[in-house]
């Protein structure tokens, strides 16, 4: 019988002895009609305490297991963090798509994230901009509109290289490195985000430095949605990591990076 299901019966009073009801009751008699003790197995009535822990026990260890990839993509992701003035030197910023306007130039947020990468290269932390953005449709073309943006603002097109494919950034991030051969590289993105987006690409094998930018928005209620997306985004990142899983569209081994470098004498 388990301890949430044991409790002792009080036992029955014995029987009249045999001379009658006047006849004085024994001692063991006595001891036999008297009620069990509030300290007696028999007066508990509720569950033993081994129980509750094991339930305690059990519910931690699948809260645990819940928050265990939440934590290591925000965890990693955040250990690799750095302010923009605090970068170390990196051969690639990976600049991460994050929409358009409609007469097609960068949002806000992505223009916030390409006016970061062009203080790295003006400074001369990174050699080569990567611009990682979809382009899955003729009216939506991200990755021309962030070179025009970049190149509007002093950034040599030499310097810059197209990914036309980056339709989300485990994507971004594991082309990069398989498609354009970066191997260190400091990715840019809003700060809520870029936690996530430096543990994917450190999931890829690049070694990554992410830089935060201002995600202060004049529309509060996307800007708390956009932070919310994070938890269940933050799964499927460690998901996709986990798995290895190839992006929409892989292809072939491109150039544009190293040919960047030649250019730069890098």
């Amino acid at each position: 019988m388990s301890d949430d299901a044991a409790t002792t019966a009080v036992s029955e009073p014995a029987d009249e002895p045999a001379g009658g009801p006047d006849e004085a009751t024994t001692p063991a008699d006595e001891s036999a009609e008297a009620p069990a003790s509030a300290d007696s197995p028999a007066s508990a009535g509720a569950p033993a305490p081994r129980g509750h822990r094991r339930v305690l026990v059990a519910a931690l260890v699948v809260v645990l297991l819940l928050a265990l990839p939440l934590l290591v993509v925000q965890g990693v992701g955040r250990a690799h963090e750095r302010a923009l003035a605090d970068v170390p030197d990196h051969t690639v910023a990976l600049v991460l798509g994050a929409g358009l306007h409609p007469d097609g130039t960068p949002s806000t947020y992505l223009a916030r994230r390409l006016d970061a990468a062009k203080t790295l290269y003006d400074q001369g932390t990174v050699k080569v901009i990567l611009v990682s953005g979809d382009n899955s449709t003729v009216t939506h073309d991200e990755p021309t509109a962030m070179r025009d943006y970049l190149v509007e603002h002093g950034v040599p097109s030499d310097a810059i290289v197209l990914d036309y494919a980056g339709f989300d950034t485990h994507d971004s991030c594991v082309r990069a490195h398989k498609i354009f051969g970066v191997d260190d590289a400091v990715v840019i993105s809003q700060g809520y985000h870029v936690p996530r987006a430096a543990f994917s690409c450190t999931a890829a094998g690049i070694d990554t430095t992410g830089v935060g930018v201002s995600a202060s928005s004049v529309t509060p209620t996307q800007a708390v949605m956009w932070r919310v997306r994070e938890i269940p985004a933050s799964y499927k990142a460690a998901w996709d990591a986990l798995i290895g899983r190839d992006p929409v569209h892989l292809g072939e081994q491109e150039t544009g990076v190293r040919d960047a470098l030649a250019g730069a004498g890098g």
